[in-house]
């Protein structure tokens, strides 16, 4: 899906509604499009940007501005986004992903269907967060995946969040899989790991798909192939 400012004319605004794929990071989609508009265009400059980072092992929604569309980034940014989020319980790791290996197991036993369900009551709402260590929230100027990739330790402080609503899909061999609803600035990765705590486990994040910004959804989104595609067609 693309939307301009005028028809058809990437120089003047356009919004760029993409699946990001696996271990893409949000600025290597950001990039490429970049490139392919200068060719494109034969130009040297363009605007560039997206709303809202997804991690490199993250899928899903992101939507990318062009032009005079990157005006609106930061409406675009405080809409609600929807997850759909498999976290593996009984075990954790210090990114609370797969980015790093498992460095705790935990027993999961007494973890029931029932008991999750009340637990994640827990976190609906407005509530504080801690975000995680790996992550790109700046700690006296540097980001904390700085620190936390050489070993050293940093403090990062909670930050208030709201989550609307988190719903159970399925639960079978110690993954959860849930649909999240949540509002700007939610760590999905963050919420795994306080799952985990909350149940007396472990957990982290499996995997991790965007399926909703605002008004726009997962199933209107062009694959980068296809962007590229339309773009030499114009």
């Amino acid at each position: 899906m693309i939307k301009f400012e005028t028809e058809n004319d990437f120089q003047q605004g356009a919004l760029i509604v993409l699946n990001k794929p696996y271990e893409w990071t949000s600025f290597d989609l950001v990039n490429k499009i970049k490139f392919k508009l200068k060719h494109k265009y034969r130009v040297k400059k363009i605007k560039v940007g997206h709303a809202g980072t997804l991690d490199p092992l993250a899928t899903g929604l992101m939507l990318v501005c062009v032009g005079k569309y990157t005006k609106k980034i930061e409406s675009l940014q405080s809409t609600t986004k929807e997850y759909i989020a498999d976290i593996k319980l009984g075990e954790s790791t210090p990114s609370f992903d797969l980015e790093t290996e498992v460095d705790h197991t935990f027993p999961t036993d007494h973890i029931t269907i029932e008991k999750i369900q009340e637990s994640l009551t827990e976190f609906v709402g407005d509530i504080m967060q801690r975000p995680p260590t790996f992550s790109a929230v700046k700690v006296d100027g540097k980001r904390a995946y700085s620190y936390a990739r050489a070993g050293k330790e940093v403090e990062i402080k909670e930050k208030p969040i709201r989550i609307n609503s988190i719903e159970i899909l399925s639960y079978e061999n110690n993954i959860l899989r849930l649909r999240i609803d949540c509002g700007k600035g939610t760590y999905i990765r963050s919420l795994a790991r306080d799952i985990g705590q909350k149940l007396d486990s472990g957990a982290h994040l499996t995997a991790l798909q965007r399926t909703k910004v605002g008004e726009y959804n997962i199933e209107n989104a062009l694959e980068i192939e296809d962007f590229i595609s339309i773009l030499e067609k114009l």
